[in-house]
């Protein structure tokens, strides 16, 4: 027997629980369907980053911003490769939620909003995270949910997977669910949306829509589940092409194919000056190591090496250029290589070379030029100018790092008004999807834009969930 709602959403994390919260409001009988024995997703990993512009927090720190300032800067940092329409709705829509979150009692670390130059700045402080992270999110998102589900407005389905999608004109679409992984349910109702977030857990799905190697340090829950129901249901994929790395990350010390992100090597010539040089698999080093933009790393990173490289360095980089790793002393270093996974440790270069799979003779002629411009004081290669010393003094380091995959940029195509369309482009029947599940690149275009995920998946939550319960609710709001 079809299960009947008014609302039936999958994914509970970052866009979902706003969408179920905002419906239910207005009278929708939602269902809430997580595969997760508990909601919040990428809330539970993420930064939490958040972005929007003219807010009341900006005016108390005496911070003059605009809507327009914000627009420009999206257009600056993405190249213009983002969608125009939904970058607008959630730049426009991005204030009300950041004052939403603060009547909510968010609690936003006190340093924000600020500028991050972990990837491109924006022009003038306009990030925001909570004191937790993405957890500060997950609390003010818990608690409504909780009022909402207590209130008998939604219904949470944990531990349950959605495995089909069914849709044609004129009907209801239909989902069916393996519930607590036991029974096969269909639930039905006049719209669905689709808020699982994205696939940077799927080596198989990466491999196939990115087209790389996956090294992962995304949430282990983002397994694309939602475009893959999506698509075998006819559903276009957009954004492939626009795919861009993280910069760099330490091999997870027992599992392969992850990152380990909690010990991170410090690759942000903001946060450290570099001693090291970087160096691929030739040997060959591929961009200024003192680079001050990340942008122009991660993209040299991404046309110019197969996605790994090697931090290589000698003991006196090693005492003093700190801390290389966060968390990590001088003494670490050296008592860390051979040991944890990707740290090498050896007397000479070619040894070193040996030992992380590096060409020998490339990277002993790489330091010699290295070397021979920090004699000089200038780099005819890359134009570095933070020439400390030459690396000559053993023993000798290398570290093994990755492109590193936190969030998917290819994902559903929806239309203007967040429904998912077919692949001739029309839109299916009362199917919507909103979050990672539509790509990083709807909103980031090939580039990584300060919290244009997580603002435009509260905020399309949000939007989304008001407009749908005007539409199909009883009551209509």
């Amino acid at each position: 027997m079809t299960q009947q709602y008014d609302l039936v959403i999958i994914g509970a994390g970052t866009g979902g629980i706003p969408c179920a919260i905002e419906a239910a409001a207005l009278g929708a009988r939602v269902l809430l369907v997580e595969k997760d024995s508990r909601i919040g997703g990428t809330l539970h990993t993420t930064g939490g980053h958040m972005s929007a512009a003219g807010t009341r927090r900006q005016r108390e720190r005496g911070i003059e911003d605009s809507v327009e300032a914000h627009l420009a800067d999206i257009e600056r940092i993405s190249g213009g490769t983002a969608r125009a329409d939904l970058v607008e709705m959630a730049a426009r829509n991005a204030p009300e939620t950041i004052e939403w979150l603060a009547d909510q009692g968010f609690e936003f670390a006190p340093e924000t909003p600020r500028l991050v130059y972990g990837h491109e700045p924006y022009g003038v402080p306009r990030t925001y995270y909570g004191k937790d992270a993405g957890l500060s999110i997950l609390a003010v998102l818990k608690r409504l949910l909780d009022e909402r589900i207590a209130a008998g407005g939604v219904e949470l389905w944990l531990r349950s997977t959605a495995f089909s999608l069914t849709e044609a004109p004129g009907e209801s679409p239909r989902v069916g669910v393996l519930r607590s992984g036991v029974d096969e349910i269909e639930v039905t109702a006049p719209a669905i949306v689709l808020a699982t977030g994205g696939f940077a857990s799927d080596a198989d799905l990466f491999r196939e829509l990115e087209g790389g190697t996956l090294v992962s340090a995304a949430h282990p829950t983002s397994t694309g589940d939602g475009l893959v129901i999506a698509r075998e249901a006819g559903a276009a994929i957009a954004g492939q092409g626009r795919y861009l790395p993280t910069f760099g990350g330490l091999p997870h010390p027992t599992t392969p194919g992850k990152a380990f992100f909690e010990e991170r090597p410090l690759l942000v010539a903001t946060e450290r000056l570099p001693w090291e040089i970087y160096v691929d698999r030739h040997g060959l080093r591929f961009v200024a190591e003192d680079e001050p933009s990340i942008d122009t790393k991660e993209r040299r990173l991404a046309t110019s090496t197969d996605g790994t490289f090697w931090t290589v360095f000698d003991d006196k980089a090693r005492l003093n250029s700190v801390p290389m790793v966060v968390g990590w002393s001088p003494e670490d270093v050296l008592s860390k290589a051979g040991v944890r996974a990707g740290v090498h440790k050896a007397d000479t270069l070619p040894e070193l070379a040996a030992l992380a799979g590096i060409d020998p003779d490339g990277l002993t002629a790489t330091v010699a030029r290295y070397n021979t411009a920090v004699a000089e004081g200038r780099d005819p290669e890359f134009g570095r100018t933070h020439l400390p010393a030459p690396i000559a003094e053993p023993p000798f380091f290398a570290m093994e790092n990755h492109a590193i995959t936190l969030v998917t940029f290819a994902g559903l195509d929806v239309d203007e008004h967040l429904r998912v369309r077919r692949t001739d482009g029309t839109p299916m029947a009362g199917v919507y999807a909103l979050g990672e599940v539509i790509g990083a690149a709807a909103t980031c275009g090939n580039s990584f834009c300060g919290g244009m995920l997580v603002t435009p998946a509260l905020t399309f939550g949000r939007l989304l969930g008001r407009r749908l319960a005007r539409a199909h609710s009883p009551s209509g709001g």
